[in-house]
């Protein structure tokens, strides 16, 4: 009787599913827009261990950086089956050229010699603080990345950000970190003043609160810009590489407290419309 029982509930649920067993949803799609795969002095993961790791978080898309630039090398040339790999030139040789770079002309000759391989989208990440953006050599690289329809993409407080934009009105900027801790009237007041302005958001501090919920000022910015979010993983250091699973999986747990539609573009549509294919 039990048996038979259990035969109906079985019938019914199949009926219920159309005939087929229910499959979890897989985990949304990532675009990590802001990745370091460092050689300076080796990498923290070997190439095929870089890219079983996308393969294993479902990272479709990357925005790919390295200090010295032969990272980037090596993942664009890996060809990847299923991985988007949008290269920018990073304006670093080793680690302290981040104090100097923007004002050294041999950082702007390492620029130009990098783009000259074809297949660059952009310039950064780059650092940047205040009135320091101001330099004949930052510039220079504004106004190379404009020529030549390249992004920026600026680790900046909100002083040197707005000197870029003044640098040449034309420029394309992804905003590393959306400003750390900055307050999120001040972040509505950037997007709302500079269109070409996007807000990557490793590191952001306030966008949950300590139980993991997102708070109702990031909910309303969010819903504000959609269209104006990346996200990425910022792997600087091989702490960050370790705990990529993890990473992803925090940006997970408040898209899902999104609208569907809002969270796909932040998780990796904005990033998609931005670097789709040249023609």
């Amino acid at each position: 009787m039990r048996t038979a029982l259990r035969c109906i509930v079985v019938l019914i649920a199949l009926a219920w599913t159309g005939g087929t067993a229910a499959v979890a949803a897989e985990p949304i799609e990532i675009f990590d827009a802001h990745l370091h795969y460092n050689w300076e002095p080796k990498p923290y993961y070997q190439l095929d261990e870089v890219l079983a790791l996308f393969r294993k978080h479902r990272v479709t898309g990357i925005l790919a950086t390295s200090r010295p630039n032969a990272g980037t090398h090596a993942l664009v040339d890996a060809k990847a089956e299923g991985l988007q790999v949008v290269p920018f030139i990073r304006p670093y040789r080793v680690r302290s050229d981040i104090q100097s770079w923007f004002g050294d002309p041999v950082i702007f000759d390492l620029v130009q010699d990098e783009f000259k391989r074809g297949y660059y989208r952009g310039i950064g990440e780059f650092h940047l603080s205040g009135k320091s953006a101001e330099n004949e050599w930052v510039k220079k690289t504004v106004d190379f990345a404009v020529a030549n329809d390249l992004y920026l993409h600026a680790h900046a407080d909100d002083e040197a950000v707005e000197i870029l934009m003044r640098h040449n009105p034309k420029a394309r900027i992804i905003w590393a970190h959306t400003g750390f801790g900055l307050s999120t009237d001040r972040v509505t007041a950037m997007l709302s003043k500079y269109p070409k302005l996007w807000g990557e958001l490793s590191y952001r501090s306030g966008i949950t609160d300590g139980a993991g919920k997102l708070t109702a000022e990031w909910r309303t910015l969010f819903e504000r810009y959609p269209d104006r979010f990346l996200l990425g993983s910022d792997t600087w250091v091989p702490e960050r590489w370790a705990s990529y699973g993890e990473i992803m999986a925090s940006y997970r747990a408040w898209l899902a407290q999104l609208s569907p539609k809002i969270a796909e573009q932040i998780a990796n549509g904005n990033a998609k419309a931005l670097f789709a294919e040249k023609r």
